[in-house]
């Protein structure tokens, strides 16, 4: 048996289950850790000065924002490696990556692995405390039926009862369409929660798709004793319906459903044309939710129907894709809805769910939410009817020029704040790194659609620009209540959109894969910067600040100025005056003053933090920390390690 630490603070009753080495049954494998020879007793007061990160976003309305002012802009420069977790699992030749923002309750850190392992740490010290393996006895994958997104996991989440000696429950969503519920003092199932703390979700849908992946690959919400969950499922036909559900805490029963592809008699379903709507995938909440506890509203942005780059067969908006979704908490109910793109055609999913704010609008204080996109725009919205805070307006698009396709006339940009991403490619966005990548592109334009943002994808080929990764990407932003200011990482990387002709006799066009528009070295098409950190005041809807996001050391020694690079992986800000982020292909880690955007600190990481990290106090020490998965799609070396970091003691 491994030996462990366990904290002071944890209780009676993980004190008596930690003395068994490991419970293992054909299905699951919890190894708990040797508490201390001195007995625990319950209950055992909370780690004194300690400040939790209980969401994966801190607040359950996603604002990333802590109070911790401990390290600040004058002490930052100081920050050295408290503690390293390494999870054992990250394969280099799968290009495994780790994009989990670990939750830290009562001292208590809590995260996921690259094989999706659940695992609790001493937030102080990173000694593991136990750990659930939810894949035993399965595939060699460990997963229970084809999954998306190459099964990866963005976190867990925590519910209590609140009570005194209560329940504590960690629950985690598989991308194979598992739903497991854990005792959070001792990572066992609930044996209450489903068939032996298990839910299959794709069980009791309407049609059968064991074939097709299903599952979620981002934290599910909790909202009073409900588990929200939403899923992501495959990008184009066949596809695993996107609706939102919710389940109870206690038991795993389904509580509510939407159809985010409305059934008859359902608002929104007068836009399907004929049986479009049957069978069809996507309008999928992947990105997770966020919730206004006040008003009981649970928040969701959504992403394409499918197919994503093919439309033919799905005539029209395509409601609800491509929405922010606000519906009752309690019951599921569609309370309003604000559609960010129409029919979509280029996998311009709303990446992530809107920020639960409050800011300053024409002389009141406005609650509201700010969704933002892969399009690089803000929309600021009144939380209770979804109203555009700045307005909004009609901009052409392109026709498409595929054979049934009806791309949409318009599309809906909001009067501020301005993009923070770049929109479309023109001959004046050609790269500048050499003289040889800007002919090398030129050359290459010859033969692509390109020009407005809205270029539909073509079976010439069409310069999508933003990308299919962004602008705004799954982490979204992060959002300081003191000032209204909104951060956000973007990236400005096109890709080409191609479309091939699945049977010469028959209308039907398939999507030709993910390719980038880079220059012959790899590098992109167009002009630098290729990444940027934008500051959003979302009282005036102005940019306060925007910064270039990580570098390519070859380029820079070539003389070449900072390029910024794609980035994955979100921002937290701290009343310290600081905003910590990685992300960058350069595989550092960095804090920035919030106020100015100047770099203070960085670290470079053993392989790149390409998640949101997180920050939190225990015993009165500061600590922040990112997971270190690399890999993942900027494809640099993958890593298996969580990192802490903290002033000197």
């Amino acid at each position: 048996m491994k030996l462990g630490h366990c904290p002071a603070w944890l209780t009676v009753r993980w004190f008596i289950f930690a003395f068994s080495a490991m419970v293992a049954t054909g299905k699951y494998s919890i190894v708990a850790h040797a508490a201390p020879a001195e007995p625990v007793s319950w209950p055992v007061v909370r780690p004194r000065d300690s400040v939790d990160w209980p969401n994966v976003g801190n607040d359950k309305g996603g604002m990333r924002f802590s109070e911790l002012r401990q390290i600040n802009r004058n002490n930052v420069k100081n920050l050295k490696v408290a503690w390293v977790y390494h999870t054992k699992d990250a394969n280099a030749q799968a290009n495994t990556t780790i994009e989990c923002t670990p939750v830290v309750v009562d001292g208590v850190l809590y995260l996921t692995t690259v094989k999706t392992k659940v695992v609790a740490l001493d937030a102080a010290t990173g000694h593991e405390l136990w750990s659930f393996d939810p894949h035993v006895g399965r595939s060699p994958n460990g997963f229970a039926r084809p999954v998306t997104s190459g099964g990866v996991n963005r976190g867990v989440a925590y519910w209590s009862d609140g009570l005194f000696k209560g329940q504590r429950r960690v629950v985690v969503g598989l991308a194979d369409g598992r739903l497991i519920s854990l005792d959070a003092y001792t990572g066992k199932p609930d044996p209450a929660f489903g068939k032996d703390g298990e839910v299959d979700m794709s069980a009791g849908l309407e049609r059968d798709i064991s074939g097709l992946g299903y599952g979620p690959t981002s934290a599910p919400a909790i909202f009073e004793n409900l588990i929200i969950v939403g899923y992501s499922v495959s990008e184009s036909q066949p596809s695993a319906p996107g609706d939102i559900r919710a389940f109870d805490i206690h038991t795993g029963q389904q509580a509510w459903r939407f159809h985010t592809v409305p059934w008859p008699n359902e608002f929104g379903h007068e836009g399907w044309q004929g049986d479009s709507w049957k069978e069809r995938g996507g309008a999928n909440a992947w990105a997770g939710f966020t919730v206004d506890t006040q008003h009981g509203i649970v928040f969701a942005g959504t992403g394409s129907a499918t197919s994503d780059f093919y439309g033919a067969d799905r005539k029209g908006d395509d409601l609800f894709a491509n929405c922010t979704l606000a519906l009752d908490a309690r019951t599921g109910k569609r309370l309003w809805h604000f559609q960010t793109v129409r029919h979509d055609l280029w996998d311009h999913d709303n990446p992530c769910p809107p920020v639960v704010v409050s800011v300053r609008h024409d002389g009141q204080i406005v609650d509201a939410v700010a969704q933002l996109t892969k399009t690089g725009y803000c929309f600021l919205l009144d939380r209770l009817t979804g109203k555009p805070l700045f307005g909004v307006q009609e901009q052409i698009a392109p026709a498409s020029d595929i054979p049934g396709e009806v791309a949409s006339l318009t599309q809906i940009v909001p009067l501020k704040p301005p993009p923070f991403s770049r929109q479309g490619f023109t001959d004046g966005d050609i790269t500048n790194i050499s003289p040889e990548a800007h002919t090398f592109i030129a050359n290459a334009l010859k033969t692509h659609h390109y020009g407005s943002p809205f270029t539909p994808p073509s079976v010439q080929g069409s310069v999508i620009a933003p990308g299919f990764h962004g602008g705004a990407t799954w982490s979204g932003g992060s959002f300081d209540p003191t000032t209204g200011w909104l951060y956000v990482n973007s990236n400005n990387t096109p890709y080409l959109s191609l479309l091939h002709s699945v049977d010469k006799d028959k209308p039907d066009y398939a999507f030709d894969g993910y390719t980038y528009f880079n220059d012959a070295q790899g590098y992109p098409a167009i002009k630098p910067p290729w990444g940027n950190l934008t500051a959003i005041n979302l009282n005036t809807g102005e940019f306060a600040w925007q910064i270039v996001l990580g570098e390519f050391p070859e380029l820079k020694a070539r003389g070449v100025p900072q390029t910024g690079t794609e980035n994955f992986g979100g921002t937290i800000v701290t009343q310290g005056g600081l905003i910590f982020i990685g992300g960058t292909k350069d595989e550092m880690f960095h804090a920035f003053d919030k106020g100015t955007g100047k770099l203070l600190w960085q670290y470079k990481l053993d392989a790149g933090g390409y998640a949101t990290p997180c920050t939190y106090s225990v015993n009165g020490r500061q600590f922040v920390v990112i997971a270190a998965g690399g890999g993942g799609k900027l494809r640099t070396k993958p890593g298996d390690s969580y990192v802490a970091f903290a002033l000197p003691q």
